[in-house]
C-alpha cells in the first residue's frame, strides 16, 4: 500500500538544524516524566536520514519584524507554516509521529496512536502520519491513527488523503462523539486507553499510544527556544515577553523548558490571551474572576470598566470565540504561574466583540509582514491568531505588559478558502467508550461482528 505514496522533498529544516537540541530535549524529557498509564514509546527519534529530512522539511518557524505599538517592538513568530494544517500543532505532531516511527522500525510492534482533540491537534497527527506515509517511512500497516473530536468540531475538521482514499480512511478513523461539553473527549479517550489497550495488544500485536501527554508536547516545542536563541537572539538590556493564545499553554511551557537547557538563556517573561468561555489560566494567575457586566440597550452590548484584564465589551458574557481552546481548569496553571511570577508576565481575556473592533488593524498590521487575514472575518474558522493580536494590542493599550519587546507566538490561522472539512459520511459518530472500543479494535485489524454486518 505504502509503494502508491509520493516522496515529499524539501530544504532542511528547523528540525535538521536543530536536530541535536532536540534529541536532548527529548533524553531529558524522557528522564523526567513521572510514571502514567499506558504505552510510551522511547523519548528517542529515528537516524538521521533523507527520508526523515523530508517529513521534518515541513517544520518552519520564521521570525518577521511588525514595528513598534505603544513603544513596544512587536515580533511574529510564525508556527504556521504547514500548508496542511496552518496550526503550530504540526512542531511537535512530527516529533510524535517521529518517535512511533522509531519504536516501530527498532521492535516491528505497530502502534496506534489515539488522541482526543478539539479539532487541531487531531489534523496535525493525521497530517505527520500521512507525510509519513508518503515519505515512506511508515505504512498503513504499521502505523495507524484515531482520533475523537467533539461533535462542535466538525466545520474545522480538514479533509486529506486520509479522508479521501476509502482504506486510508478505515485506517485512521476520525471518530465524532456525540453532542455534549467537548472536554469529554479526554475522559472517553482516556478511559479507552486504561480498559482496552491490553486487549488491543493481546488481540493485535500493535501497541495503544494515548498521545496527550505533556511531556510529549513541551520536548518538541523546546525547539521554539533553540529557534530564538539562533534566529533572534535578545540584545542586552532589553526585556522580551512571549504572548500566546492559549488552553492549557502546552507551547509556552515547551518553550520554557527549552530555556532550561541552553547556555545562558534570555529572562524571558509569559503573557497568556484566552477567551471568555474558558479563562481559566488568566483566572488563576491573577486571583480574578469575571467582573459584572451590565447590559446597555443603545448599543447592544455588555460593558465592564472594573477588570482591565477582562474585555470592556462583548456580545455575550457567556460567549465561546473559539472551541480550539476548550480545558477548564488545566493542570498546566500551577507551572504556568510559578514561572511569569519568577519572569514576569500576565495575562488578559478578549472578546469577540473586541476581535471584530480591531479586526481591520490587526489584519493591516500582519499583512505588512506578508501574513493574509481574509478581507470578511466571516470566512475565519481558526481564530487563535486574531485573538493573540487584539490580545496583545489590549494590553499594551492598557498597559498591561511591561518588556521591549513582545514575541506572538502565532498558533493558527485559517479560513474557509484553505482546506475542505471532512464531510459527515466520512465521519465515524461515537457515543461513548464502548463505541471507541469498537472504533479502535476496527483500526487495529479487529473486525468486530456488528461492523460487518
Amino acid at each position: 500500500m505504502a509503494d502508491r505514496f509520493r516522496v515529499i522533498t524539501g530544504p532542511p529544516d528547523v528540525l535538521t538544524r536543530h536536530g541535536d537540541d532536540l534529541r536532548r530535549a527529548l533524553t531529558v524529557a524522557g528522564q523526567s516524566r513521572p510514571p502514567s498509564v499506558g504505552f510510551q514509546p522511547e523519548f528517542a527519534l529515528p537516524d538521521p536520514s533523507p527520508r526523515l529530512r523530508d517529513f521534518f522539511s515541513v517544520v518552519d518557524l520564521p521570525f518577521r519584524r511588525l514595528g513598534q505599538v505603544g513603544g513596544k517592538e512587536l515580533v511574529f513568530f510564525d508556527l504556521m507554516g504547514n500548508p496542511g494544517t496552518r496550526t503550530a500543532k504540526t512542531l511537535a505532531s512530527t516529533v510524535i509521529v517521529a518517535r512511533a516511527i522509531r519504536h516501530i522500525d527498532r521492535t516491528g510492534e505497530p502502534i496506534v496512536i489515539l488522541t482526543p482533540s478539539s479539532a487541531n491537534k487531531a489534523t496535525a497527527l493525521r497530517d505527520a502520519v500521512l507525510r509519513a506515509y508518503q515519505t515512506g517511512l511508515a505504512n498503513p500497516d504499521s502505523l495507524r491513527i484515531v482520533t475523537l473530536v467533539p461533535d462542535a468540531a466538525r466545520p474545522k475538521l480538514w479533509s486529506s488523503e486520509l479522508t479521501d482514499d476509502p482504506a486510508l480512511a478505515a485506517a485512521n478513523p476520525m471518530c465524532v462523539l456525540a453532542p455534549g461539553h467537548p472536554d469529554h473527549v479526554k475522559t472517553v479517550a482516556l478511559q479507552a486507553l486504561e480498559m482496552y489497550s491490553t486487549e488491543v495488544y493481546e488481540r493485535t500485536g500493535a501497541r495503544l499510544w494515548h498521545t496527550l501527554d505533556l511531556a510529549n508536547y513541551r520536548c518538541a516545542d523546546a525547539v521554539r527556544a533553540f529557534v530564538e536563541q539562533t534566529d533572534l537572539p535578545l540584545e542586552p538590556g532589553r526585556t522580551r515577553v512571549h504572548a500566546h493564545a492559549v488552553s492549557s499553554a502546552f507551547g509556552l511551557l515547551g518553550h520554557h523548558f527549552g530555556t532550561t537547557l541552553l547556555t545562558d538563556p534570555p529572562r524571558s517573561g509569559y503573557f497568556l490571551v484566552q477567551h471568555l468561555d474558558t479563562p481559566d489560566m488568566v483566572q488563576s494567575l491573577h486571583g480574578i474572576s469575571a467582573p459584572d457586566y451590565r447590559f446597555d440597550p443603545a448599543t447592544g452590548l455588555y460593558h465592564q470598566d472594573v477588570e482591565p484584564r477582562y474585555p470592556a465589551t462583548t456580545f455575550d458574557p457567556a460567549e465561546n470565540l473559539e472551541a480550539t481552546f476548550y480545558t477548564r481548569n488545566p493542570a498546566t496553571s500551577p507551572a504556568m504561574n510559578r514561572i511569569i511570577e519568577a519572569q514576569g508576565g500576565g495575562g488578559l481575556v478578549v472578546s469577540l466583540h473586541e476581535c471584530l473592533a480591531g479586526y481591520g488593524r490587526v489584519r493591516a498590521l500582519l499583512g505588512d509582514a506578508g501574513i493574509t487575514l481574509p478581507a470578511d472575518p466571516r470566512s475565519l474558522r481558526e481564530w487563535s491568531l486574531v485573538m493573540l493580536l487584539t490580545g496583545v494590542l489590549n494590553a499594551v493599550d492598557r498597559g498591561l505588559v511591561d518588556a521591549d519587546e513582545i514575541v506572538m507566538h502565532a498558533s493558527g490561522s485559517y479560513d474557509a478558502s484553505d482546506y475542505t472539512p471532512i464531510p459527515d459520511r466520512s465521519l465515524h459518530p461515537v457515543g461513548g467508550v464502548a463505541d471507541l472500543r469498537l472504533a479502535i479494535l476496527d483500526t487495529a485489524g479487529v473486525r468486530s461482528p456488528r461492523r460487518v454486518a
